[in-house]
């Protein structure tokens, strides 16, 4: 519930007063002394859905757009007839005021600098956990990210027609992604000259990494979350912390692996990495913005409501165009995610076949492993790596011939575009170790 406290004219108090009283308000009044103009102080309660359409009603009635206006979160309100409002309001969808929205977006954007610095320490430790293959490290690195902020307020500036907050919040977005590239990219290129990790490090065997190279049509579902999640929190008055570090968790680790594949050299990483960032926090502006008109928010001002409309639906053509040119990227990445689990499944059932004929009845399959020509997409098999056992003592039979000749060795070409295959048809070496045992 809240408690609104509004200063009105003098001559204003009949208007307001009606008002109040057509709405069913309990409401006190104090004059001001204190002001040249005679003033009177308005105090009434009403639940956190009312606060919006009962303030309208009081600039339809001739309340400047203007006054100055309190809202205080109350934490009891003991009255008969508040208990009949609030039972009115009930089947309202639970939001928070225009103006409350207004300020909590505001607020949860810090000042520049502590935006800046946040923003460079929480990259640094995501791209620290990244090398150091730490999960624990990379979620720290996610807790104190101050990203939340500016996409919830791009989208609140657009649905309420506040061109400063919506300015504010795509600048820090841009701004934010820029520095965390710049920030990923320097600490990595020091870490790895400087001898802070082996010289002999992959970062293709990193764990933590190799989640961030093949980014799939899932990630768009995790966006779509943390902005849901982000603007819904928002709309309802409740800490949206713990939300923050679900939208940081979809942007800050990325932007760390964009900047470890440009200090290693790797283009192809940075790339995989870098639309995964972009797909991530445009999913999040539009999935926001599709929550804040859900729950009914337009400008205070009739005639900007038809400016903020054609503001809302232009940018989200935008983003959703945006979104379906990158999410081709996604697209392939996951037809390639499923073509090479169906190779590896093959090829799996044709070792298991050949090791099931009688004479290879001494022979115990360890394990079966596929190694790809790029580590990003889009993959060809480079060699299928066996590893069998055989007692100790015995000469083992040679099975890699035989393996080789079965056709689920061979990965065919995929990706036919008018001017041949993306990605050539491949036959895989095939390389067996034979592990003695007991």
């Amino acid at each position: 519930m809240r408690l609104v406290e509004v200063l009105i004219p003098k001559q204003q108090r009949e208007t307001v007063e009606e008002t109040l009283e057509n709405e069913g308000l309990d409401f006190t009044l104090v004059e001001e002394q204190s002001r040249d103009d005679p003033s009177v102080v308005i105090t009434f309660p009403l639940p956190a859905p009312a606060v919006e359409s009962v303030l309208d009603e009081l600039r339809d009635a001739g309340l400047d757009e203007d006054s100055y206006t309190v809202i205080v979160e109350a934490e009891t309100v003991v009255s008969e007839r508040y208990d009949e409002l609030e039972q009115r309001y009930a089947q309202d969808t639970a939001r928070i005021s225009r103006e409350e929205l207004q300020s909590q977006a505001k607020d949860l954007t810090p000042r520049f600098s502590t935006y800046l610095v946040m923003t460079i320490m929480s990259v640094l430790v995501a791209t620290a956990g990244l090398l150091l293959d730490s999960p624990s490290v990379v979620v720290g690195s996610m807790v104190i990210a101050p990203l939340i902020g500016p996409a919830l307020g791009a989208s609140v500036g657009t649905v309420i027609n506040d061109r400063a907050l919506f300015r504010r919040g795509i600048k820090l977005q841009v701004l934010g992604l820029g520095v965390g590239v710049v920030t990923a990219a320097a600490f990595a290129f020091v870490a790895r000259t400087t001898g802070l990790v082996s010289p002999m490090l992959d970062v293709f065997e990193i764990s933590e990494i190799q989640g961030r190279l093949t980014p799939d049509m899932l990630s768009l579902v995790i966006a779509a979350g943390a902005g849901v999640a982000g603007a819904w929190t928002l709309t309802a008055g409740t800490s949206a912390a713990l939300v923050g570090v679900m939208i940081a968790a979809a942007l800050v680790p990325p932007l760390g692996v964009v900047g470890i594949g440009l200090a290693w050299g790797l283009p192809e990483v940075a790339l995989a990495a870098g639309v995964l960032v972009l797909v991530n926090i445009f999913t999040i502006n539009i999935t926001s913005l599709a929550v804040l008109r859900y729950k009914g928010y337009r400008p205070d001002s009739w005639f900007q409501q038809d400016e903020a409309r054609v503001a809302t639906r232009k940018r989200a053509v935008a983003l959703a165009v945006t979104i379906v040119v990158l999410s081709g990227f996604l697209g392939a990445v996951t037809y390639d995610t499923y073509r090479t689990g169906v190779y590896e499944g093959n090829v799996n059932e044709d070792v298991a076949a050949v090791l099931d004929s009688p004479e290879y009845a001494e022979l115990t399959l360890i394990d079966v492993t596929v190694e790809y020509t790029d580590p990003v997409p889009l993959r060809q098999p480079e060699r299928v790596v066996v590893r069998v056992g055989y007692p100790v003592g015995t000469e083992p039979p040679r099975i890699s011939d035989e393996i080789e000749s079965r056709g689920s060795v061979r990965a065919e070409s995929a990706f036919h575009l008018p001017t041949g295959p993306l990605v050539d048809a491949h036959r895989a070496e095939v390389v067996v170790y034979y592990i003695p045992r007991g």
